[in-house]
C-alpha cells in the first residue's frame, strides 16, 4: 500500500484542500497519515474526517518584533525532531503539504530521507512558510498564473486550489426550504469568512431595505455576529456559521458576496457561482487577498469593491451591477481549465510516490 503523509495548518485555508484530496487518495489505495499541530484547527477537522492525525510542536516565524520571537525557534527545531521521527517510523512515499508554519519541519524531515514533497501556495505570492520549503520541494502547486513567476520554473505547475467533491452537490431546492426564502426572488449570499467580516456586515445591514427591494439575503456573518433586531426580517436570514447545508445554500445563491481567501474565491469559480469580492484591506493583511481580487478580476471571475471604497452607495451599485451581468461571468468561469484540481495533483502525487 502506497503512503502519504498530508500537513498543513494554522488555519482552515490550510486544511481543507487537503479534505478535498483524502477521497480521491482513499480511492487510488493510499494509507493516509497528517502531521499538525498539537491543538490547531487542523486537529479538530482533519479528525473528524478519520484520518490518523499527530501532532509536533510548532511555532511561528514572524518578520516583526514579538517576544515569541525568542522562543518560538526552540518550538520549530522540537517540532522538526518530532517529524524526523515520525518519518523515520512510518516511511511515506510522499508528503503533500498545504502551508502554515507547522508544515516547515515536516518539509524539511522529508528532505531529510528523501521523500519527495509536493506543497501547495493558495495565494500569489508565496507566504514565508512555503519560502522556507521551496528549495526541500520536488513539485510547486499554485491557484494563480501570476504565482508561476514566483517559482521555480522547472518545479512550479498551475493547478488550481482543490475543493470538497460534496460542495458540488448542493440542491437550490434544499438551500431554499433551510433558509424558508421564497424561489421566486433573487438571492444574495454573503460570506464574511469563518471569523466574519464587521465592515461587510454593516454595509449589508446598513443598506438592508434597499436590498430588500430587489433580493433575498443569506448572510452568514460570523461567530458572534448575529444582529438579534433583524431576526424575523422578511426575505433576511442570518447565520453565525453553516457547515454540511453550505452547499445547498451556495446552490441556492444568485450571486455571492465574500471576502478574497484564496481557497474561498476558488470554489467560487468552480461553482460558477458570479461573484462581488471585497479583499481584506491591505493595512489589515500582508495585502494577498487584494492580489487574488485582481487576479479574479482580470480573468473575468469577479467584480472587486476595495475595502477603502465601500459604502452603502457603492455597494450598492457593485450589487446591481453583477446581477444584470452575471451571465458573462458564469461565461468566463465556464473557460477557465482550473477546474480538475484533484485530479491533476493527485496525478502529481501518484508521480512522485512512485519516482521516489
Amino acid at each position: 500500500m502506497k503512503k502519504i503523509i498530508l500537513t498543513g495548518g494554522g488555519t482552515a485555508g490550510h486544511v481543507t484542500p487537503n479534505l478535498a484530496l483524502i477521497p480521491s487518495l482513499q480511492e487510488q489505495g493510499y494509507e493516509i497519515r497528517y502531521i499538525g499541530s498539537y491543538q490547531g484547527i487542523e486537529k479538530r477537522l482533519i479528525e473528524s474526517a478519520g484520518i490518523p492525525y499527530q501532532g509536533i510542536s510548532s511555532g511561528k516565524l514572524r518578520r516583526y518584533f514579538d517576544f515569541k520571537n525568542f522562543s518560538d525557534p526552540f518550538r520549530v527545531v522540537k517540532g522538526y525532531t518530532e517529524a524526523l521521527k515520525i518519518m523515520k517510523t512510518y516511511r511515506p512515499d510522499v508528503v503533500f503539504s498545504k502551508g502554515g508554519f507547522v508544515a516547515v519541519p515536516v518539509v524539511l524531515a522529508a528532505k531529510h530521507y528523501k521523500i519527495p514533497t509536493i506543497i501547495h501556495e493558495s495565494d500569489i505570492t508565496p507566504g514565508l512558510a512555503n519560502k522556507l520549503c521551496i528549495p526541500s520541494a520536488k513539485k510547486i502547486c499554485c491557484n494563480f498564473p501570476e504565482t508561476l513567476s514566483y517559482l521555480p520554473k522547472e518545479k512550479s505547475v498551475l493547478t488550481g486550489s482543490p475543493i470538497r467533491e460534496e460542495l458540488r452537490k448542493g440542491n437550490r431546492l434544499s438551500g431554499l426550504q433551510f433558509t424558508h426564502l421564497s424561489p421566486d426572488r433573487p438571492v444574495i449570499l454573503v460570506i464574511g469568512g469563518s471569523l466574519g467580516s464587521v465592515k461587510i456586515n454593516t454595509a449589508v445591514r446598513s443598506m438592508l431595505p434597499r436590498l430588500l427591494e430587489s433580493f433575498q439575503i443569506i448572510h452568514i456573518c460570523g461567530k458572534e455576529h448575529l444582529d438579534d433586531s433583524l431576526i424575523g426580517t422578511p426575505g433576511y436570514v442570518q447565520y453565525e456559521y453553516v457547515d454540511k447545508p453550505l452547499k445547498h445554500l451556495l446552490a441556492a445563491a444568485d450571486i455571492v458576496i465574500s471576502r478574497a481567501g484564496a481557497n474561498s474565491i476558488c470554489e467560487l469559480l468552480a461553482l460558477r457561482k458570479p461573484n462581488l469580492l471585497i479583499p481584506l484591506s491591505a493595512a489589515a493583511s500582508r495585502g494577498d487577498q487584494i492580489l487574488n481580487a485582481q487576479s479574479f478580476q482580470k480573468q473575468g471571475f469577479s467584480a472587486v469593491l476595495e475595502e477603502e471604497s465601500l459604502t452603502d452607495d457603492s455597494l450598492h451599485q457593485a450589487i446591481l451591477d453583477l446581477y444584470a451581468n452575471r451571465q458573462t461571468y458564469i461565461h468566463a468561469m465556464e473557460q477557465t481549465k482550473l477546474n480538475n484540481a484533484v485530479e491533476t495533483i493527485l496525478s502529481l502525487i501518484n508521480a512522485c510516490s512512485v519516482q521516489g
